[in-house]
């Protein structure tokens, strides 16, 4: 028998792929690999009203992009298949009614107008169990009558039913609180807390790894296990991920916070394993290091369920953002101007300093979603006061600025070499030659020719970017201002 860690990631195609979703996928991930074990994708579609058509895709791919390799799947196949809920109704119909048989799951025949009647009466009440005492004869007859049906868990009515989660420690519930909830439906279609029990065994899944909301739920899951004499997997619930609302508290994590789904995230410029190394965080640490950048390599090494909190977690957009300028910036050049290129508006692609740009902004944006603002300076002048002049560092005024630019207009119109270096040589001459500190000469040449305090780059880098053509114009337009 293979006695591997075995965990699955088992969503519902119902949408986008949300980051607690991938925070699931990524820890079932890691807990699997960590122990050289198998991580099974499975697509639970049996809530039929909630498909949403290329769901099942989109979770595909999005796995795919974050690098959570999958060993068995409906993309992979597997010698526990099929991997979508929809296409084992026979298995379920299969061991509900075994359960009927060993006395611990029974037939309900109650119609929609009775069940309704109940509700109003008692709204939180569930089901009285009205058919879990039917005689054989009574079950027989309304079979044979082609009376629909569910098949319903029969809980135990005293007692309680504990099981030990390897992050919240012991839940107990008194079985007096669990209602016989409904197996299987009458078209046939298991419920979520039939169908993925049996899943999970007969998958072979060794850990069952999801969100806290399922802390409370659990105990009628282990009995199924416990009923059908079953081994327990080893549960291991994940904390609530939050978000910051506008007034300084936190709810849990919804679009009203901004991007919440790995396909808007991406969309705005963050890369895929700034994404995961962030996620990873939320809700774990290691153990022994401070570190907080680490590959999907490395996250294998060290992760551990150990290291999980029980504490909810806040998802932090400033922190992402500094995850993804680290990854941003170590990415190669050649590599990070491919993933810019559909962020760079079609009108400047053609752009023959557009490279130059990009080498200039690599290391100061926060997302590729970024590019178009960081660069926009160099196409269009920002309007800007001439208080902008004003450096307390570098003791330059609008006043002193005017004379500086003025005398450097005159020196780069007869500038041939512009290039970096010919504009760097030419500016700094220029400033020994006039009496005027190198740094002042320049800063009030960036600010003439980007209309900001800070750009990425300094004067001479800017002007070679922009041209010769751009550059005069700019500076000319900038003693205008400043002569008026």
């Amino acid at each position: 028998m293979d006695n591997r860690t075995v965990t699955r990631f088992a969503p519902s195609p119902t949408g986008f792929m949300h980051i607690g979703n991938l925070r699931t996928a990524l820890y079932a991930w890691l807990i699997a690999k960590a122990e050289g074990g198998k991580f099974i994708l499975r697509i639970e579609d049996t809530d039929r009203q909630r498909l949403i058509p290329g769901s099942m895709e989109v979770i595909i791919d999005t796995l795919k992009a974050a690098h959570l390799t999958v060993d068995e799947g409906p993309n992979r196949g597997g010698e526990n298949g099929p991997y979508i809920q929809s296409e084992r109704l026979p298995i379920y119909k299969e061991y509900a009614e075994k359960l009927v048989k060993i006395g611990h799951a029974y037939y309900c025949f109650c119609d929609k107008t009775r069940l309704e009647a109940l509700h109003e009466e008692d709204a939180n009440g569930g089901y009285d169990g009205h058919c879990r005492n039917l005689t054989e004869e009574e079950v027989a007859r309304k079979l044979s009558e082609n009376t629909p049906y569910v098949i319903r868990q029969k809980m135990p009515q005293e007692g309680t039913t504990s099981y030990t989660d390897m992050v919240f420690g012991e839940i107990s519930v008194d079985n007096s609180e669990l209602t016989d909830q409904i197996l299987l439906k009458a078209d046939g279609f298991p419920t979520y807390n039939f169908a993925h029990v049996v899943d999970d065994y007969l998958m072979g899944v060794t850990h069952v790894v999801r969100g806290s909301e399922y802390l409370s739920s659990t105990p009628k899951y282990v009995l199924l296990y416990d009923f059908y004499g079953w081994p327990r997997p080893k549960y291991v619930h994940l904390p609530l991920l939050m978000g910051k609302n506008a007034n300084g508290s936190i709810s849990k994590l919804s679009k009203r916070h901004g991007a919440v789904s790995f396909a808007d995230l991406t969309a705005q410029g963050y890369l895929p394993e700034a994404i995961v190394n962030y996620i990873a965080f939320l809700g774990w640490s290691p153990k022994e290091t401070n570190e907080e950048v680490f590959t999907l390599e490395e996250l294998t090494e060290i992760f551990s369920i150990e290291g999980i909190n029980k504490s909810p977690s806040v998802f932090d957009y400033d922190k992402l953002i500094w995850f993804n300028e680290i990854y941003l910036r170590k990415t190669p050049f050649e590599e990070f101007a491919e993933l810019a290129a559909p962020f760079i508006p079609e009108q400047r692609r053609d752009f023959a300093g557009m490279e130059k740009i990009l080498r200039l902004i690599q290391p100061r944006i926060g997302k590729l979603e970024d590019i178009e603002g960081a660069s926009d300076f160099f196409f269009n002048l920002p309007d800007y006061d001439k208080t902008l002049y004003i450096n307390k560092k570098n003791k330059t005024t609008p006043e002193n600025c005017l004379s500086m630019l003025i005398n450097a207009l005159d020196a780069l119109k007869g500038l041939e070499d512009w290039s970096n270096d010919g504009l760097f040589a030419c500016l700094k001459e220029l400033s020994e030659k006039t009496g005027v500190k190198a740094g002042a000469m320049m800063w009030a040449v960036r600010v003439a020719v980007s209309g900001l305090s800070v750009t990425p780059g300094g004067a001479t880098e800017l002007m070679e970017v922009m041209g010769k053509e751009t550059s005069i114009e700019r500076i000319e337009k900038a003693i205008a201002m400043l002569e008026a």
